[in-house]
């Protein structure tokens, strides 16, 4: 029973937050916008109090289970060793904790952390990892087959789906998540939860706690006879079936070792159930506990509560190319720079939830995976908050559509050798028809002269660096206005 509500509960938690992933309509945040909230690590730096305690309880009373049932990441693990085992059965042995590696990980993992360095602590991060393999891999791969349903349903003049632009957000982010996506599912084939229990730092820092867990895997002596199951079924390798005993700070609370034994010799209770025990464990104090696991984890979760670019149909436009901007522009929310990097575990969930393709991951290698918005393909259009509703650690923070329309991240700025009223003797006025604060007017290049070509100019005081002069504007391939970012944001 235990491992049957735990897979069940893992399947709903890796379904949906690969859903939040993948979708690319905003659909899934209506429902499922706790998920993320419920990330350890996340948790911690958007300081989410009732999640980081009610986490904290749960691995008391129940051990490290929020590694087998809330970390998709560790879901993910497990999924590669239900493979290796399908390919081979009874194929993990007891190992002694690495702690020698363990240990000084978590260290570096913390410095980094306090110290800013991004690029590490974004790649230790489990929920982040995940959410790369997500956004570059799966993600695609959801907009492919959407698109052909696209195509089927056009085919039929029906609107019941439309299509999605699959384009490279970052080519080194997808090497990074490749390269993450075969070290993992090699270790888990092979191994089991070789990850979790040796680099790890939500898992380290957890298993300080479920030490001291109320419920644990107990051995009864008495039945045990030492046929090893338990031990070669353990994807943790803390089974010692020699000397029955278990680790209890790398036991994710699977229950492959209560399912492989045959002579009912394991039990999840506390001590004092075997201990002294008086009698049989009825089936009626079987369900008591399976009711207590799943009731713990449930309230647990209720804390957290095709664009091909044409001129006139006649021509191919050619692609912008982005400038080079003195500060990266920081999504509205994220307040300044820093909170964004002090924050950002680089989960990328706000870079695949953007409908507006602005966000795409840091090439800086100092902040690799942050996100950085740029206005090739898109705008930052006033109306849109997704980003900042869906951070779960606190890097953006949720902010209201109006407020929003009033916060300056940037200021346009006017590149008059690429401006084309100068270059081909056309009138123009694109960015000042698509301004959304009216912060752009057309005047004359040469004041003394009311005739002369008329150009852009910018008041700074009203720009709130949306973009949509720059991605609006028709010179090509680098724009006449582009938005410089600001360190701090401010309203206006």
């Amino acid at each position: 029973m235990l491992r049957k509500i735990r897979i069940i509960l893992a399947a709903v938690m890796m379904i949906g937050i690969t859903w939040l992933f993948v979708d690319f309509t905003g659909t899934a945040y209506h429902w499922l916008s706790w998920a993320p909230k419920l990330q350890f690590l996340e948790a911690v730096l958007a300081l989410n109090v009732a999640v980081i305690v009610g986490l904290v309880v749960l691995t008391l009373v129940l051990g490290r289970i929020y590694c087998s049932v809330i970390c998709p990441l560790g879901i993910m693990q497990d999924i590669f060793g239900w493979l290796g085992k399908k390919a081979k059965k009874n194929r993990y042995t007891y190992s002694k904790e690495v702690r020698w590696l363990r240990y000084p990980v978590l260290v570096v993992f913390i410095i980094a952390l306090v110290a800013g360095v991004g690029s590490l602590f974004q790649l230790l991060a489990p929920y982040s990892a995940f959410g790369r393999i997500a956004t570059n891999l799966l993600q695609p791969v959801w907009q492919a087959g959407n698109n052909v349903l696209a195509s089927i349903a056009e085919h039929y003049d029906s609107y019941a789906f439309y299509h999605s632009n699959i384009w490279l957000k970052s080519g080194v982010s997808l090497i990074i998540a490749v390269v993450t996506l075969v070290t993992l599912g090699v270790l888990a084939w092979r191994n089991g939860r070789t990850y979790c229990n040796t680099i790890c730092p939500v898992g380290t820092v957890l298993s300080f706690l479920s030490r001291f867990s109320w419920l644990k895997i107990h051995f009864d002596t008495e039945k045990c006879r030492n046929c090893s199951l338990c031990t070669k079924n353990c994807k943790a390798a803390c089974i010692d079936f020699k000397t029955h005993s278990v680790d209890y700070s790398r036991c994710v609370v699977c229950g492959d070792c209560i399912e492989s034994c045959k002579f009912d010799a394991l039990k999840y209770s506390s001590k004092s159930s075997i201990t002294n025990r008086t009698s049989e464990t009825s089936p009626a104090s079987e369900g008591r506990r399976s009711f207590l696991l799943s009731s713990t984890i449930l309230a647990t979760a209720a804390l957290a509560q095709d664009k091909k670019k044409v001129d006139g149909g006649l021509a191919e436009i050619e692609d912008k190319v982005a400038p080079e901007r003195q500060t990266p522009l920081t999504p509205p929310g994220s307040l300044s720079r820093e909170n964004l990097e002090t924050r950002c575990t680089g989960c990328q969930l706000c870079i695949s939830e953007c409908p507006n393709e602005v966000l795409r991951p840091s090439a800086d290698l100092m902040h690799l995976m942050m996100p950085v918005m740029s206005y090739e393909r898109g705008y930052c259009r006033p109306e849109c908050n997704r980003c900042s509703q869906v951070c779960p650690a606190g890097a953006i923070k949720p902010i209201q559509k109006e407020v929003k329309a009033s916060t300056q991240i940037g200021h346009a700025v006017w590149i008059k050798k690429n401006c084309i009223p100068l270059t081909d003797g056309v009138e123009c006025g694109n960015c000042a028809r698509h301004c959304p604060t009216g912060a752009i007017e057309m005047v004359p290049s040469d004041p003394d002269d009311e005739e002369s070509a008329y150009v852009p100019a910018v008041n700074e005081a009203r720009c709130i660096g949306c973009g949509a002069c720059e991605n609006l504007c028709p010179a090509r391939p680098h724009s006449a206005i582009y938005v410089e970012g600001h360190e701090v944001h401010k309203e206006i």
